[in-house]
């Protein structure tokens, strides 16, 4: 998976095309566009991806790490440097916009806020704080030369602040009717006619493009469908560059957007365009084609790039029906199996990424981001995503991501519980009825809170709750809730908080007395599933204090020996369910599934584990 993307020119004038490839670590990668050879590829460290690159003045090409740290690399030299921490805090950085002098500027999370780079002077915070309050995200950036104005976009609740990046001074321009929308998601500056020079702004959920004219200072457009991670104007402004619909398209950005012209093929998304002085038109598309487009005979040259792949962290774990171990990738997407037997794995590419996997009788059901998607693969056929299966069974707006879920063979029924979309509180609930093909959605049971477990006990869904909602928006309670939930009708039947201000419940599963035993921040609870009571509270080891969100924890699985093991905090451990006496088995362990062989497997980073009690 590629991500930010520059043309660029090295010292000597050649021109070379810039991207990174999600890994850990990522990989800064160039290419000579002209001979289409890769000329650099270095790790960013500790960074497992960067959302975007530039290259200021000087001809120093930037990378925003996605570990808070930037870096810089010399266009025609092998070297990548890192610059450290841009601000102290400030764990991600999204955007990068240069600057005048060499200088380059910055987005973050979770600060909200806007940095400054220059060689001489290091980093300085130029919004002097967050941008907006109780806000997160910084998404996009964009700097105006003629005003020395510099643009911002922030999320999950949708601004747009202009910033004099020389005093700090603030202001919002985004139109009231989008105060509601998720995120000013990404910027770009055109030229025009007469000064006419132009901001493009993308506006999530919803997927519309604003243009904002920098002389009139006046809104003009709403564009619906536009790609924004990249865009381009000529320098006359007649003519504006951009992907949409996976077709390369181009307007006058002075006319409607209608009257827009369709250029040849399907091309993709693009990541970056360029420009060139003869009127050329270059970009690079997020399925790593570097395309050559001349408006003189709207002609279009393809170049499939060699992307070197990287390793991504497994994100989830299933045990299918055949004994094969599962595992869904983070962020890329991606799904593989391995097979114990054989000791072989197989790459499954096609779906996004995997939140969370179930299994009824030969079928395997996918929870994936983004926007809440579900997906069914007929074990017994071929895997083969573009031909339908896995097939795509729904969503639901505002709903982003599925954890919990259950199987319920004697009812043939599958529910799922739900994390919201950015900026939201409040999960809903999910059924699919594999009888009737039917998929449907249900309010949150629990009001501002969102669905971290699940299991089915007793003709009814117990689920447990976390106070934690989609990123980039502040809980609104103080303590999870567990909840009896009727599937058929949707009804919450009773609820209660077994252990007082934990943030989440999870990890459920029925113990070896019958009851249903699961975790909420270090404490293990014990349930009576028939007279609906909470029999205990004991608490097992520290957790960390609560930080932005809680979406996941425990993971327990009741073994053939007696014991039950646990995964949670990176840490696996064993704990003797008469004794409750914890032993820690190993550090750095996360997610926790057992096979049909009684073996334990769960992952470090990137890699998958087993454990043989």
């Amino acid at each position: 998976m590629i991500q930010g993307s520059v043309f660029a020119k090295d010292k000597n004038g050649n021109d070379l095309v810039y991207t990174v490839v999600r890994g850990e670590p990522a990989h800064l990668l160039g290419y000579d566009i002209k001979t289409k050879e890769l000329i650099l590829d270095r790790a960013l460290p500790k960074a497992d991806g960067a959302w975007d690159l530039a290259q200021s003045s000087d001809g120093t090409l930037y990378a925003p790490g996605a570990n808070g740290s930037l870096f810089a690399h010399t266009p025609g030299t092998q070297e990548v440097t890192d610059l450290g921490v841009a601000l102290e805090g400030e764990t991600y950085l999204w955007s990068l916009t240069p600057g005048e002098a060499g200088e380059v500027f910055g987005a973050t999370y979770p600060g909200c806020r806007v940095f400054r780079y220059h060689p001489k002077d290091g980093f300085s915070d130029v919004g002097r704080g967050a941008l907006v309050e109780k806000e997160n995200y910084v998404r996009s950036l964009a700097f105006y030369p003629k005003t020395g104005m510099l643009y911002a976009g922030v999320g999950s609740q949708a601004h747009l602040i202009e910033i004099d990046p020389k005093t700090g001074a603030k202001t919002e321009i985004l139109p009231e009717k989008f105060k509601n929308y998720e995120f000013v998601y990404g910027l770009e500056i055109v030229p025009g006619k007469d000064g006419n020079d132009r901001l493009f702004a993308l506006i999530t959920n919803g997927s519309i493009t604003l243009v904002y004219n920098l002389k009139t200072r006046g809104f003009e457009q709403e564009i619906e469908g536009m790609d924004m991670r990249a865009i381009a104007g000529d320098q006359d402004g007649k003519a504006v560059y951009y992907t949409s619909k996976s077709t390369l398209r181009s307007f006058d950005p002075a006319e409607n957007e209608t009257t827009s012209q369709v250029f040849g093929e399907e091309v993709g998304t693009a990541n970056a365009f360029k420009i060139a002085e003869d009127g050329q038109v270059y970009f690079l598309t997020s399925g790593a084609n570097l395309f050559a487009f001349d408006p003189s005979d709207n002609s279009l040259e393809k170049t499939k790039l060699k992307i070197p792949a990287q390793p991504i962290p497994i994100h989830s774990l299933l045990t299918a029906p055949d004994g094969k171990i599962w595992s869904g990738g983070y962020l890329a997407g991606g799904n593989a199996t391995f097979d114990p037997a054989t000791a072989t794995h197989t790459f499954l590419p096609g779906l996004d990424q995997t939140e969370a996997m179930t299994v009824q009788g030969d079928q395997l059901f996918f929870g994936v981001y983004p926007k809440g998607k579900f997906y069914v693969f007929d074990t017994k056929q071929e895997w083969k995503p573009k031909e339908g299966n896995p097939k795509f069974l729904g969503q639901t707006e505002g709903q982003s991501r599925s954890f919990a879920q259950v199987s319920i063979p004697e009812r043939r029924l599958m529910v799922f519980g739900m994390i919201p979309e950015y900026g939201k509180l409040g999960g809903a609930m999910a059924t699919y009825d594999l009888a009737k093909e039917e998929l449907k959605f249900f309010d949150s049971p629990v009001a501002k809170q969102s669905i971290a477990s699940l299991i089915y006990t007793e003709n009814y869904v117990l689920g447990g709750t976390t106070i934690s909602g989609g990123l980039g928006k502040a809980p609104e309670t103080k303590e999870a809730v567990l909840f009896g939930w009727d599937p058929a009708t949707g009804e919450t039947l009773f609820d209660t908080v077994p252990v007082p201000g934990a943030s989440a419940l999870t990890g459920m599963i029925k113990g070896p007395d019958g009851n249903i035993w699961g975790m909420g921040d270090g404490t293990l609870f014990i349930f009576d599933p028939v007279k609906r009571k909470v029999l205990s509270a004991t608490k097992l080891y520290d957790f960390p204090a609560f930080k932005s969100h809680i979406w996941r924890s425990a993971f327990l699985v009741l073994h053939p020996d007696g014991n039950i093991y646990g995964s949670d905090w990176e840490k696996l451990f064993k704990l003797d369910p008469n004794t409750l006496e914890l032993t820690q088995l190993t550090k750095d362990a996360a997610l926790l599934i057992m096979g049909k062989d009684g073996k334990l497997y769960f992952k470090r980073g990137t890699e998958l584990w087993s454990y043989q009690p």
